[in-house]
């Protein structure tokens, strides 16, 4: 069992001090006299600080270190290093001083930093499964014990060459074993100011369990809804999905068997129940995520590239002379052109455009993304006849910023085929074209066959702050359909189901900045006519937002024109048209973290509504949300609510309250989550699709930094609802929060993990009594400077140690409250002693304890 060692400031000052002011004449080595050491009262213990005599040398044992390679941080772990027994050369470089540890790199390990083990002939491996550094040609590693850091430098022809804010699949972590149970419950009163009206209640529950082993994940959504509407007293149950998943790295994929629904990129989204097989992007990093341009130059040196995109610096690196390509820019969605320099040696530069739009089906060049789906198309309705069928989509990032995509869909009622390109045109924006041709055969129909056009378009006006987000028309032929809406047809009500088939559909989304203070203005419009019917829909939004000294304000106007006209009678318009402006005024000056709202609501024909409501934040944890709202309109008619939301360790619970002149209504409710995992069970907020489990036995109560409401529960466990799949994320523990007679290693861990895993984020540590000891030998004198001590007792009695400053000093923490210590200063059986100790049975979570012991 390995030794952690706590390092006193005051036995570094003193050391320090001592290694600088002596030296002797008779070696070619730095020495330090433990002489020097001997207490004020003749004592002759000289300890044996042959462990300290030469720069960085240290004990062996596990220490939390930042890894440098090559001048980049890529995480704080705890590393185990092992002491050099013979000083071999094969540890050491020539240029560095001696040591007498070195750290403990597994192949893994550095293969999960980028480093290509397997294609170094020369690497070699001790005895203990560490990799000898040197063996790398040209590579040398720094331990600065004072900073805690180790500095790799690895030649870049030994380093894999990849995109920003990569993670190798060595490190990503599958999670533990667990069976989780996800709950949300909602209920609902509701007491009728009218005598003839009865009251109702309601009630719903959304159940989520699942169940990890291994890289498997089983997944299953079920509801149950009763109410007094309901026959059936005993509410109803319905399944929603059931599917079982897993991961392939080795592909960037996910493979899916049982209900889901198919890839959205190319076709609709189609309910199935089978097998799929997909691209997950998230494997990827970032920055090569989505769309962006590849930008190419020259460099005439060696010189610095910085690329700005609207202003601001998204990226900046230094290139050697020649033609560089950049392939790892993180997308931004298209929201500008790059404005690239190339900044020389010599102080010239060199600057160009690089133009910059994009889509959704834009992909990088060179990225392939694929969905391959087989199975039984899946509808809501049991009815409707579950038959087979087969999808397959592509894109792929050609080169030129252009990419193509496709696909086709296969079923003994339907059949069709996609192809598109889509294009970055520089300056001039984005633009994605594509072609569906269809095959069908509706229930009780004839076959048919029909075509659909797809375009779609994006562009930034930097000059004058205008942002196409996306404008798109699709033209279908009276005889086109889609996959869903045929199969829908096969049901038992085909003839009261109607799939209204559009024939034309515009849209688009424009952005407007204003300027410096002015705000923005967003519009959206979407236009739609339909085949075999006289009818149209026409939308459109506009909305303003701005700011000033805190105070936030939205102004929102639609315009909804509808038509129908079945019965042939001409044709009849619906017009909706609907005002808001809302206000949000903060309160800080009077009440912390509180905001004063008003709101004014105007709709066709004539109705108003005004209201006024006040809503903050509250505790310490800032977990509890609370509003109140009065609203009151121009039919002399009034209403209103108040609310709370209070998330805690052990999950969320909510309840309001409203009324109007016909009901008054109660609403509650609660949501949270259930793991059952190897150490026992642990209750916690409702979680997303990947978590992670804090495990920190003994400190109970402590705080999840980032997390609202999230502590520990009292076995030192709590779960992190939200971590980011395939990204490293730091679970960090907040020590104010902590038990004052708890001290961790670490506060933080750090987990990759996979799409839906459970990880373990465990921090090891002591809890007991802390105590400030003073240890005598039986003579009363001072124990030597430099001595260690060991906790005999307790659970990882021997990683307990501490190290003895002067006057006999020495800090413990994690002691039990009786046992022995004991204390070496040397390698000789004369140099060492142990030391009874028994504290007062008072409470042990506060303070630090005193006292003197005699060590025999």
């Amino acid at each position: 069992m390995m030794t952690k060692f706590r390092l006193s400031p005051c036995f570094l000052a003193l050391l320090g001090i001592g290694l600088l002011s002596s030296s002797t004449v008779s070696f070619s080595r730095e020495f330090f006299n433990p002489a020097f050491l001997t207490n004020m009262n003749g004592s002759d213990k000289n300890p044996d600080l042959s462990v300290f005599e030469t720069e960085n040398s240290q004990g062996p044992g596990k220490y939390r270190i930042d890894i440098i390679i090559n001048d980049a941080t890529l995480e704080t772990t705890d590393i185990d290093f092992f002491s050099i027994a013979d000083k071999s050369a094969d540890y050491l470089n020539e240029n560095d001083p001696a040591t007498n540890l070195y750290p403990c790199f597994s192949a893994q390990r550095l293969a999960g930093y980028g480093i290509r083990t397997r294609a170094i002939p020369t690497l070699k491996t001790d005895s203990n499964g560490c990799v000898i550094i040197k063996s790398i040609p040209d590579a040398t590693v720094d331990f600065n014990f004072n900073l805690q850091k180790i500095i790799l430098s690895i030649p870049q022809a030994a380093i894999s060459t990849v995109a920003r804010g990569y993670v190798a699949p060595e490190r990503f972590d599958q999670g533990i074993n667990a069976l989780f149970l996800n709950y949300h419950y909602n209920g609902n009163n509701s007491y009728s100011r009218n005598n003839d009206i009865e009251d109702q209640q309601t009630h719903s529950v959304n159940l989520l369990p699942g169940l990890n082993f291994g890289p498997w994940r089983l997944r299953n959504f079920t509801t149950w809804n009763k109410s007094d509407s309901n026959k059936d007293n005993s509410g109803r149950w319905d399944t929603v999905y059931t599917y079982l998943e897993r991961n392939i790295i080795a592909l960037r994929s996910n493979l899916t068997l049982g209900e889901s629904s198919s890839e959205s990129d190319v076709y609709d989204s189609v309910p199935f129940r089978g097998l799929q097989l997909a691209s997950d992007d998230f494997m990827d990093p970032e920055s090569t995520q989505g769309y962006a341009p590849v930008v190419r130059g020259i460099a005439k040196g060696n010189a610095k590239v910085v690329i700005k995109q609207n202003g601001y610096v998204i990226y900046q690196s230094f290139v050697p002379p020649g033609a560089f390509e950049i392939t790892d820019l993180y997308s931004t969605g298209g929201n500008g052109d790059l404005n690239v320099t190339i900044e020389e040696a010599d102080g010239s530069q060199q600057n160009y455009v690089v133009a910059y739009a994009s889509l959704p089906v834009l992909r990088r060049e060179g990225n392939l993304k694929y969905g391959l789906t087989t199975g039984q198309y899946r509808s809501s309705d049991s009815s409707v006849d579950y038959t087979p069928f087969t999808q397959a989509t592509a894109s792929y990032g050609l080169a030129l910023n252009t990419t193509a995509y496709g696909g086709a869909q296969l079923a003994s009622k339907y059949q069709s085929i996609v192809m598109g390109l889509g294009k970055n045109l520089g300056e001039f924006g984005a633009v994605s074209l594509d072609l569906t041709q269809a095959w069908s055969t509706k229930k009780d129909e004839d076959k048919n066959s029909g075509q659909s056009l797809r375009v779609r378009y994006s562009k930034n006006l930097n000059d004058v702050g205008t942002n196409i987000s996306i404008a798109g028309y699709r033209y279908s032929t009276s005889g086109f359909s889609t996959l869903s809406e045929v199969m829908e047809t096969y049901r038992d009500d085909y003839r009261i189901y109607t799939s209204d088939r559009v024939k034309n559909r515009t849209e688009i989304t424009v952005s407007q900045s204003l300027g410096d203070d002015l705000g923005y203005v967003n519009i959206g419009g979407v236009m739609e006519d339909y085949w075999n019917e006289r009818r149209r829909n026409n939308t459109l939004n506009i909305g303003y937002s701005n700011s000033w000294k805190g105070i936030t304000y939205n102004l929102n106007y639609s315009h909804n024109r509808s038509s129908n006209d079945n019965a042939g009678n001409g044709r009849h318009y619906a017009t909706d048209k609907l005002f808001s402006l809302n206000v949000n005024v903060p309160l800080e000056r009077w009440l912390s973290n509180t905001w004063a709202t008003y709101g004014l609501n105007t709709s066709s024909p004539g109705s108003t509504s005004n209201s006024v409501g006040i809503s903050g934040i509250a505790l310490e944890d800032h977990n509890l949300n609370w509003n109140m709202q009065q609203q009151y309109d121009n039919r002399e008619s009034g209403s209103g609510n108040a609310g709370l939301d209070y998330k805690g360790t052990y999950g969320e619970v909510f309840g309001s309250y409203n009324y109007d002149k016909n009901w008054q209504r109660v609403n509650y409710g609660a949501s949270g989550s259930i793991i059952a995992h190897a150490d026992g069970i642990t209750a916690g907020q409702s979680i997303s699709d990947t978590t992670a489990l804090v495990k920190a036995p003994g400190a109970e109560g402590t705080r999840v930094s980032g997390n609202t409401g999230v502590k520990t529960d009292f076995r030192g466990y709590a779960v992190v609802p939200n971590v980011s799949m395939y990204r490293q994320n730091d679970v960090v523990l907040d020590t104010e929060t902590m038990p004052d007679d708890v001290e961790l290693d670490t506060t933080t861990a750090t987990v990759i993990p996979t799409r839906g895993a459970i990880v373990l984020a465990e921090y090891i540590g002591k809890k007991g009594i802390r105590a400030m000891l003073q240890l005598v030998d039986g003579q009363n004198n001072y124990i030597p400077f430099g001595a260690i001590v060991t906790n005999m007792n307790g659970v990882n009695a021997s990683e307990n140690s501490s190290i003895v400053s002067d006057n006999g000093q020495v800090f413990m923490t994690g002691l039990p409250q009786s046992g022995s210590l004991i204390v070496k200063w040397g390698k000789k059986a004369t140099q060492a002693c142990s030391a009874a100790y028994q504290f007062p049975d008072t409470d042990n979570s506060i303070g630090i304890k005193q006292t003197k012991l005699t060590c025999r």
